[in-house]
C-alpha cells in the first residue's frame, strides 16, 4: 500500500493509469455484461443469468478478449451482435458508480491537500476510458483531474504522451512519479526518465 507520507515530497505531479490501478475493472466490465446479458434475453430468449456466469468465468480465465467469443461458440450467437457488445463498453449506462480503492482514494486525497498536480494517463479507446471516469464516484475530486488518453497522441509503452503532458504543464521528470501495473507503464515511466511505482 502505498502511502502519501512515504513519497518524494519534491515530487509535483502524480501520474496514474486507470484500469486497475485506481478501481479494479472488472467492477466496469462485469455491469456492461449484465447488461448485454438483459439485452440478449430480451432480443434472442437467452437465460440471462446463464450468459453472465459465462463471461464472469471466461473473463477470469481467458481475459476480457475472448468473452464474445466464448459467447458466440456457446450460444451460436449472431456476429452482428458484436458490434452491441463493442458499443456497450463505450457507452453503457452503469446500474452502480465505480468504487476507487481505498488507498487510492486516500492518497489522491492527499496529493489534492499538499495542492499538488495529479494526472490520469490511460491506454485504450479514449471514449470508453472516458466512460469509466464518467462512472467513478471520485468522491469530490473530479475537478482536480487532468486526463490524458494516451491512444490519441501514442498508446504506452510509448512515451509520448507524458512528454506532452510535461510540455503542456512546465514539468521536469524529476517531478513526476507514475503508478501503473502493467509492462506498458513501467517501460513508459522508463523511457521518459520518470519514477515508476508499481501498484499491486
Amino acid at each position: 500500500m502505498v502511502k502519501y507520507t512515504d513519497l518524494d515530497p519534491r515530487l509535483n505531479a502524480y501520474v496514474f493509469e486507470l484500469d486497475n490501478v485506481l478501481y479494479p475493472e472488472k467492477d466496469y466490465l462485469f455491469q456492461v455484461y449484465y447488461l448485454f446479458a438483459g439485452f440478449m434475453e430480451y432480443t434472442e430468449l437467452l437465460d440471462a443469468k446463464v450468459l453472465v456466469n459465462l463471461m464472469v468465468q471466461t473473463y477470469e480465465q481467458e481475459g476480457k478478449e475472448e468473452v464474445f467469443n466464448r459467447l458466440q461458440q456457446r450460444f451460436k450467437i449472431d456476429e452482428k451482435y458484436r458490434f452491441n457488445f463493442e458499443h456497450l463498453h463505450k457507452n453503457a449506462q452503469l446500474p452502480l458508480k465505480l468504487l476507487l480503492f481505498d488507498d487510492m482514494l486516500k492518497l489522491l486525497q492527499d496529493i489534492v491537500v499538499d495542492r499538488k498536480k495529479i494526472f490520469i494517463v490511460t491506454n485504450g479507446d479514449p471514449q470508453l476510458q472516458l466512460n469509466k471516469i464518467k462512472h467513478t464516484d471520485w468522491q469530490g475530486l473530479e475537478s482536480y483531474l487532468i486526463c490524458y488518453f494516451a491512444n490519441e497522441i501514442a498508446p504506452k509503452p510509448e512515451p509520448d504522451v507524458i512528454h506532452q503532458l510535461m510540455g503542456d504543464h512546465q514539468l521536469q521528470r524529476r517531478e513526476l512519479i507514475m503508478f501503473g501495473n502493467t509492462q506498458e507503464d513501467e517501460l513508459c515511466a522508463e523511457a521518459s526518465g520518470i519514477t515508476y511505482q508499481p501498484v499491486e
